[in-house]
């Protein structure tokens, strides 16, 4: 990830004030203003410059409006944010990727936010396990997201294909049917 995608994951999900902007509730900034606050806190970057950063993010990380005038992160946030995001049936798996280190936790009192907003949930156990490396030696748990749903549990989808929800409970969360490799 780039410099300028890691800062404006930081502004747009963690904290806008390090640069003087506001969030709207929904997670949205105007794109000038953004430019502007980049430019006076000596991080400017030009309208195609963050285009650019925008469309390069491999994990589709921010979301320009239809308009193109406001953007925001597509999820993982701090703050608090509604995204207004409608409530969406989940497929029947869906995949979570931790550190081994926080199994007995999880099997105890299930997958909760912790600093987010929300959980983060993945389509894939490849994805999942990519996000499990970043906090330590991976393991990929599979999340009955049907099951759940069918239980009274609401999922939404990202704009960027993450699947949101406000915990997962233990009963639902086993592991992956197709252990992946150490």
């Amino acid at each position: 990830m780039s410099r300028e995608s890691r800062f404006l994951s930081l502004v747009l999900r963690h904290k806008p004030e390090e640069i003087g902007l506001k969030l709207d509730g929904a997670g949205w900034v105007e794109v000038d203003n953004l430019l502007r606050a980049l430019k006076r806190s000596g991080r400017g970057l030009s309208r195609d410059a963050l285009e650019k950063v925008v469309a390069e993010n491999d994990k589709r990380r921010f979301t320009i409006s239809e308009d193109g005038r406001r953007i925001r992160a597509a999820q993982g946030h701090s703050v608090e944010v509604d995204l207004e995001l409608p409530p969406s049936p989940p497929p029947a798996s869906l995949y979570h990727g931790t550190a081994r280190g926080n199994l007995d936790e999880i099997f105890r009192i299930g997958i909760l936010p912790r600093r987010r907003r929300q959980v983060h949930l993945s389509c894939d156990a490849e994805t999942a396990l990519s996000v499990g490396q970043r906090h330590g030696k991976a393991v990929v748990l599979q999340i009955a997201a049907a099951a759940m749903a069918s239980e009274g549990y609401t999922f939404h989808c990202a704009d960027n294909g993450v699947w949101l929800t406000d915990e997962v409970p233990p009963t639902f969360i086993g592991f992956a049917t197709n252990p992946l490799p150490d």
